[in-house]
């Protein structure tokens, strides 16, 4: 797949001073003395209108230094070298009062996790209200002033999205509440740490697209932080690539992607769905055996509302498909779309109102308490997000014996040989065996789930979003692991994605779901190439590096 690279409008010109400026920053935590430093003598600057964006995996320290340029670093973190210029003002030891006064007319924060930041029992508007009462607007203005920031910062219906709790809005709307806040003070400069990386591929495209344009229309700087290089490189005029605290390597987006001088960006470019992966599924096993169908599957489910009234809402729709034996079949679409909800279904974790799951031809919903069990020994579940799936409790070894134990099977002795020969499958070494989940890095929990899955020696997996909470290297990697297993175990996989990027690397079969129904499915090369339905186009647009052309649109 080519790489599009469309750069945002540049307003800055060399002669601008810039709005932040980092000169050979060290930052380190712990005692005075015996820091362990994790950011060495870094130095980079954002110029008005300029986007520059801060690429680099989880630990490399590109958060650490923006949270220095905000004065935002966390207990035991302090600046032990350099200087930090912000708007004109040296903050390298600003106190938190004085860091108020740059907070909203000069910078404004834009953080990763909306239901984190924003308070979950304040409505909306009160919330970019705060904002706006900083700036010194009357009273009388502060609730006009809401609605236009909000509609600034892409909130459709703004009037009603003010009155609403953060609960009630969806993902892209709640992150458009995030940018609405940091731009209540009209900063010159925006600080984006991950903005769309909860988000799905099509909101992720919508909210990058609304900050290109703040840029372009406002001459607002950017300052974009993000581990997806694919990212970085369709929206930055500078790149910056960070690795363990340094900046490996810097320049114009387009010459690092077509020629990386470092090793650790071209990592970085290899792993990026879009730009450096090729797509490489197992092979097609010869035998066509269906092993799982869906045969007109629909889903309601029941709600009340305050006044007692009910209302039905229909998430999956006459949803017929079928799991080839050795094969990945993808369910894509956006949040909302009943991906998960087939998954449920095909677990026994919930009835279909309608239709039938049929697992080696016998019929998931209508099994006894007792059969279910028997038939939950060949299909596992992986989850998401693998640190709150696995007991923080339990000890790697527990946690992947765990299945194995609830279904006696074998001995002490002969259950601890089997979570060795399961590490070593997904590429964890022993010495992990008495670790917890907290002592693991992102893709080691993952792997511990896929092993734990394992455990059983299941016929089916159904993975859901396995891998949209790691880093694109990491990602990469467990991806590769989950084609590895599926070659050597002859497995079958059901894989929940918003990403055709990812979809495109594992997958046989695919199949889109727009509010429940399947809008267009076949192999996955096929539907790459010719591409028929409205949200197919749009979920392959929003790969970064792929541009519709050649996506066959």
């Amino acid at each position: 797949m080519a790489l599009t690279f469309t750069p945002a409008p540049v307003v800055a010109t060399p002669t601008d001073h810039p709005v932040l400026e980092i000169d050979d920053l060290s930052v380190g935590f712990g005692p005075k003395g015996r820091e362990r430093r994790v950011v060495e003598n870094l130095t980079l600057s954002v110029r008005p209108g300029q986007v520059v964006a801060l690429v680099g995996e989880s630990g490399s320290g590109k958060s650490t230094t923006a949270h220095a340029a905000l004065g935002l670093l966390p207990a035991g973190g302090r600046i032990v070298g350099g200087r930090i210029t912000l708007g004109g003002h040296d903050v390298t030891h600003a106190d938190d009062k004085a860091f108020r006064h740059h907070r909203g007319p000069v910078v404004g924060l834009v953080p990763q996790d909306p239901m984190v930041a924003l308070n979950p029992t304040m409505r909306v508007g009160e919330q970019v209200a705060e904002a706006v009462r900083r700036r010194g607007v009357p009273k009388r203005s502060v609730e006009v002033e809401v609605v236009e920031v909000l509609e600034r910062a892409g909130v459709d219906n703004p009037v009603v999205k003010a009155r609403q709790y953060p609960h009630e809005l969806s993902g892209g709307q709640r992150q458009r509440v995030l940018i609405a806040i940091a731009l209540a003070g009209k900063p010159k400069l925006l600080v984006a740490d991950e903005p769309t990386s909860a988000l799905d591929a099509t909101v992720q495209r919508r909210i990058l697209d609304h900050l290109d344009r703040l840029v372009a229309d406002n001459g607002t700087s950017l300052l974009l932080i993000t581990h997806d290089l694919g990212v970085a490189v369709d929206r930055a005029d500078h790149l910056v690539v960070m690795s363990q605290g340094r900046i490996v390597e810097q320049g114009k987006p387009a010459q690092i992607a077509e020629s990386p001088q470092h090793e650790y960006t071209q990592r970085l470019l290899d792993a990026a769905p879009g730009l450096g992966r090729v797509r490489r599924p197992a092979p097609v096993p010869p035998v066509d055996d269906v092993v799982l169908r869906f045969d007109g599957v629909s889903k309601e489910f029941t709600s009340r509302s305050g006044l007692g009234s009910r209302s039905r809402a229909r998430v999956l729709d006459d949803v017929t498909l079928d799991v080839h034996r050795g094969r990945t079949l993808a369910l894509v679409g956006e949040s909302g779309s009943g991906k998960t909800t087939a998954l449920r279904i095909a677990m026994g974790l919930e009835r279909p109102t309608s239709g039938r799951v049929l697992f080696d031809g016998v019929d998931v919903a209508s099994s006894d308490r007792r059969s279910l069990r028997a038939l939950r020994r060949r299909f596992q579940f992986v989850h998401q997000n693998p640190f709150a799936a696995l007991d923080p409790k339990f000890s790697v070894r527990d946690l992947v014996a765990e299945p194995l134990e609830s279904f006696r099977i074998g001995d002490r002795a002969s259950r601890t040989t089997t979570v060795s020969k399961l590490l070593d499958q997904v590429a964890l070494p022993a010495s992990y065996l008495g670790r917890r989940p907290a002592e693991l890095s992102g893709g080691q929990r993952q792997r511990v789930a896929i092993a734990r899955a394992l455990a059983l020696e299941p016929e089916l997996l159904l993975l859901d979003e396995p891998v949209s909470a790691l880093d694109v290297s990491v990602q990469a990697q467990i991806l590769d692991l989950l084609v590895d297993l599926q070659s050597e175990l002859g497995l079958t996989y059901v894989l929940v994605s918003h990403d055709l990027a990812v979809v495109a690397e594992v997958s046989h079969q695919l199949a889109v779901l727009d509010g429940g129904r399947i809008v267009e499915s076949g192999p996955t090369q096929q539907v790459f190439d010719h591409p028929e339905h409205a949200l197919t186009r749009a979920l392959l647009a929003a790969v970064p590096g792929l541009s519709l052309k050649e996506a066959g649109a």
